[in-house]
């Protein structure tokens, strides 16, 4: 079996509900949510409310990004949504880079485009698709981010493919930094940070928030441990592997090349 199946702990009794790959939304089902909630990824402050830590991940991934790889020129922003850490990048680094950004939301892309053009005099070129299906250069990227994307990868041969193909495309001392849900090795403890993600999300908007959340996490997402992200950045290549910040069921790391 390709495990770890992303497991949401029961609400009634605290035991995990394995959710199948095969019953996970289709890329399209993902699409088609992210076009409806352009204004709300548009903010720098609150447009990752539902994430643990989100603004401080996303300064985290910025300032490594300028302190691992210099210069930075070329960017490439997976599932980059309305452009916020790309905005981030653009503001800590403070001169001008080109850009490509790609996701699958048409709306999403057009509000990061307009948003970048404003701060960043360097090309910005958008992709409306999969990062898997678009043929980049190899050794042509000074800097790679994916915030909260990767978890819609399912079995484990894609998550190789996609950490390949982006070690690929990196340029030698290039860096790749990530932000995401991640789950853990042990259901235990997967139950206990689970249930803190829980109560944050209550925290935020009652119950009915928390149930609106877990149930789109149920649907799209499959998201991979932190150890089994860094170790796979080890085996395609990368020299250097880090964890920033972990906290519950969320965590930023990344690698250079």
């Amino acid at each position: 079996m390709d495990l770890p199946l992303f497991l949401r702990p029961n609400l009634i009794d605290g035991s995990p509900v394995p959710t199948p790959l095969n019953k996970k939304s289709t890329l399209e089902q993902i699409r088609e949510r992210f076009d409806a909630d352009v204004e709300r990824f548009s903010n720098l402050s609150t447009g990752q409310a539902t994430t643990i830590d989100a603004a401080l991940s996303m300064e985290l991934i910025t300032e490594a990004s300028v302190a691992a790889t210099n210069p930075i020129q070329r960017v490439l922003d997976i599932g980059c949504g309305a452009g916020n850490n790309s905005i981030k990048l653009r503001q800590t680094l403070g001169t001008d880079f080109d850009i490509d950004l790609v996701d699958l939301s048409h709306p999403m892309l057009e509000r990061a485009r307009k948003r970048l053009t404003e701060i960043n005099a360097g090309k910005i070129t958008v992709h409306q698709n999969d990062f898997r299906k678009i043929e980049f250069p190899e050794n042509h990227f000074d800097v790679v981010m994916a915030a909260a994307v990767l978890h819609h990868l399912r079995e484990t041969a894609q998550w190789s493919e996609a950490f390949e193909k982006i070690y690929n495309l990196l340029r030698p001392g290039g860096s790749f930094w990530i932000t995401d849900l991640v789950i853990h090795e042990s259901p235990a403890i997967q139950a206990i940070m689970w249930k803190r993600y829980g109560d944050y999300l209550v925290s935020l908007g009652g119950n009915e928030f928390r149930e609106n959340v877990f149930e789109y996490i149920d649907a799209e997402d499959s998201p991979r441990s932190v150890t089994f992200q860094l170790e796979l950045l080890s085996n395609v290549g990368f020299s250097t592997v880090e964890l920033l910040h972990k906290n519950s069921c969320f965590a930023a790391f990344g690698a250079i090349k």
